[in-house]
């Protein structure tokens, strides 16, 4: 019998965060596998150390941050390759995954390559969207207000776009297009309803107004947008 392969998800950053399902897998993986720029200590590993066992087999998959989609993957072609030698051993692969393994998570593309040939199960987590907003204490949608999550490295006209139909959103990916983003809102009148949110729940964590943040940007942030207060949210005195 092969293995399954279990995508985890560890919230934002602060291991408290990791629900009891994710620790509980954690804690009992014969194998972990996880995601590591070339040369540097994982992230996702950093969340979940707590709860990794000295017998446990460790796979780092080390992914290369690049705008080219080449050479990241290959490096999930090699990591796919690596936990399914492992499954077919019969041993089980808990993947770790920053914040939530389907939302903009890694783990994505390493269960498109494995989920036909073997089981596969994936765990939920924390999302950065949701761990802003509980740290900037800001309520995201409210009744039937829609919420866009919008990556910051689309064009103008494309972020403008899904701006104008949504009631609320979040703008993630910043980095060095945080400039362009703020000027962006600032042309829209909706600046002073932003705010910066960098590394939530961490202890580097930074809440700012838009117009102090950063520029650029580290990866870890993001911005959050509420167009209109709503009335039930804020009553007349």
């Amino acid at each position: 019998m092969t293995g399954k392969m279990i995508g985890v998800g560890l919230g934002p950053g602060d291991p408290e965060l990791l629900t009891l399902k994710s620790a509980r897998l954690i804690a009992a993986a014969q194998v972990i596998a996880y995601p590591a720029l070339p040369g540097t200590e994982s992230f996702a590993r950093q969340i979940a150390a707590m709860h990794i066992t000295e017998t446990t087999h460790e796979i780092v998959i080390e992914i290369p941050m690049s705008t080219a989609r080449g050479p990241a993957q290959a490096a999930y072609d090699l990591g796919a390759e690596r936990i399914a030698e492992a499954l077919d051993l019969g041993q089980d692969v808990v993947v770790l995954c920053e914040g939530d393994p389907f939302f903009y998570g890694s783990f994505m593309y390493l269960h498109a390559r494995l989920v036909g040939h073997y089981e596969v199960e994936v765990v939920p987590g924390v999302t950065s969207v949701s761990a802003g907003a509980a740290r900037a204490g800001r309520a995201l949608t409210a009744r039937n207000d829609t919420l866009v999550t919008i990556p910051a490295p689309l064009d103008d006209e494309s972020i403008r776009s899904r701006m104008d139909g949504a009631d609320s959103f979040a703008i993630l990916k910043l980095g060095r297009h945080l400039g362009r983003i703020r000027a962006l809102l600032g042309a829209l009148g909706l600046a002073e309803n932003a705010v910066y949110v960098e590394r939530a729940t961490l202890a580097e964590e930074v809440i700012l107004p838009l117009a102090e943040a950063p520029d650029p940007a580290p990866y870890f942030s993001i911005i959050l947008v509420t167009k209109g207060a709503d009335p039930w949210l804020n009553p007349p005195s």
